[in-house]
């Protein structure tokens, strides 16, 4: 086996971007719960990986995230990619060393369980390129280099051969976004500059991307179509013959479409029809093209 061929057997996990959504009741989770019912493991039956959102908005404590080790402890190769806090990505004030600590204290548990995929710096749109933002992006991969990096830039001023340059020799993955095709908003692509190939999938909502005073969920209220995801399979499967894991999220979570995305990304990959959560077959009639009655359970895709 050539060593090109070796590098096409990467594990490609694919997954929703959070777990905890009200909207997501009697469509993704049954309407009718047992006692004991627990969101996170459900999805863990479903998915090899999920993006926490949550320690994005407020450091994690980590009695939360030892919770979510314990919680899915029967799905060993269940990952957790952790999205950096707000204050390092979208704030961008000066911020202490007492700060990383306490949000990398957050994720220990995780981090000792072998559950942490990587770390995820999603930047906005407004983050453009400019000495001063390379310089606060060379500050965060010191910060937080103890574990794969992951960042994501919207903006178009960011697509020169520098970027890819510099993550690369830094060993920092680049996301490969889906998002709207505005004005200066980045294409989609298929970069690998580290160890993690990584993919998110935003929606394509022009209309309500850069609006105000909307409902910050409609944004990402979008369903993509088989067609759709059928354009990101080469991309996918390019990332795998270069890293060594790929991670693919859709992060469209209005009612559950980002998990039914999800599946039929993960049925496409596989080649196979895979297990879907019945009540979901009601509310997105097309998972039915991908269900199986009965299943032992999702695997790691080999690519």
């Amino acid at each position: 086996m050539t060593e090109q061929d070796s590098r096409t057997t990467a594990i490609c996990r694919v997954g929703p971007s959070g777990w905890s959504y009200p909207d997501w009741n009697g469509i993704v989770y049954p309407r009718r719960r047992a006692r004991g019912f627990d969101e996170l493991a459900f999805i863990a039956d479903y998915f090899d990986a999920v993006e926490v959102n949550v320690s994005f908005y407020r450091p994690i404590p980590p009695e939360m995230s030892a919770q979510w080790v314990r919680r899915t402890a029967e799905y060993s190769r269940f990952k957790f990619t952790v999205k950096l806090h707000q204050s390092f990505t979208h704030e961008r004030q000066d911020y202490s060393r007492g700060a990383v600590d306490q949000w990398l204290a957050g994720i220990k548990p995780l981090s000792e369980a072998s559950r942490v995929g990587c770390l995820l710096l999603q930047f906005p749109w407004s983050f453009r390129r400019s000495p001063e933002s390379v310089d606060w992006l060379k500050r965060l991969a010191d910060d937080f280099g103890g574990h794969p990096l992951v960042v994501e830039l919207r903006h178009d001023s960011w697509e020169v051969p520098e970027t890819l340059a510099e993550l690369h020799g830094r060993g920092i993955s680049l996301c490969n976004i889906d998002q709207p095709q505005l004005p200066h908003c980045v294409a989609p692509s298929a970069h690998a500059t580290g160890r993690v190939g990584y993919v998110r999938l935003h929606g394509r909502r022009a209309d309500t991307w850069f609006a105000q005073r909307i409902e910050s969920f409609e944004r990402y209220n979008y369903l993509y179509s088989a067609e759709e995801l059928d354009g990101w399979l080469p991309r996918i499967r390019q990332l795998g013959t270069q890293c060594d894991e790929v991670y693919v999220f859709a992060n469209n979570h209005y009612r559950g479409q980002g998990p039914a995305n999800a599946l039929q990304i993960k049925a496409m990959l596989e080649g196979n029809k895979v297990d879907v959560p019945p009540q979901m077959v009601e509310h997105f009639p097309a998972l039915a093209d991908v269900r199986i009655a009965d299943s032992a359970g999702f695997r790691e895709t080999l690519f």
